[in-house]
């Protein structure tokens, strides 16, 4: 469901309102962001698709403090997936364990046995955390090229340090 401004008709119905909301989508996501998939696909040798990209898109929506850092966390994403060697492809996004702890922010339980437990399984969650944006969508089909699988937030500036290594 495309995250946009929508006017309905009081009397329209939950069905309605949902094939806008997809409609919108389908618009949103262009030819061209098709073609950068198939891009994206071929770079890593993947096969993924438009909701595979759109989990991608829902967990940079939710890590980014600033739209200018989305395309290297897309980055480190594709990195820990596609270029981590042996490791077991643990994603390691805090924001997947907010929403498999219903949205709670205070203490993230990094050992609860949940599917959106990126510390615990590895790959992809099996669905959205989140509506993505334009902004997300495209860093998800055009990550940064960079040796970073790590961030980390500096909340005195607002933004993300990446590294390399975890005892960066």
């Amino acid at each position: 469901l495309f995250p946009d401004t929508y006017e309905f008709y009081k009397n329209s119905t939950p069905r309605e309102a949902l094939q806008r909301m997809l409609n919108n989508f389908e618009i949103k996501f262009t030819d061209e962001m098709r073609a950068q998939l198939d891009t994206l696909n071929a770079r890593f040798g993947a096969n993924y698709t438009v909701r595979e990209i759109t989990i991608v898109a829902s967990l940079i929506e939710k890590e980014s403090a600033a739209p200018a850092e989305s395309h290297k966390i897309s980055g480190v994403i594709y990195n820990r997936l596609f270029n981590w060697g042996d490791n077991p492809k643990l994603l390691g996004i805090d924001a997947a364990i907010v929403y498999a702890q219903g949205g709670n922010a205070e203490h993230i339980d990094t050992s609860i046995d949940h599917p959106y437990n990126t510390y615990r399984y590895p790959g992809l969650t099996p669905g959205p955390i989140a509506n993505p944006g334009l902004a997300s969508l495209k860093a998800a089909l055009n990550p940064a090229t960079s040796n970073y699988y790590f961030y980390v937030l500096n909340p005195a500036q607002g933004e993300h340090k990446f590294s390399t290594t975890l005892d960066e």
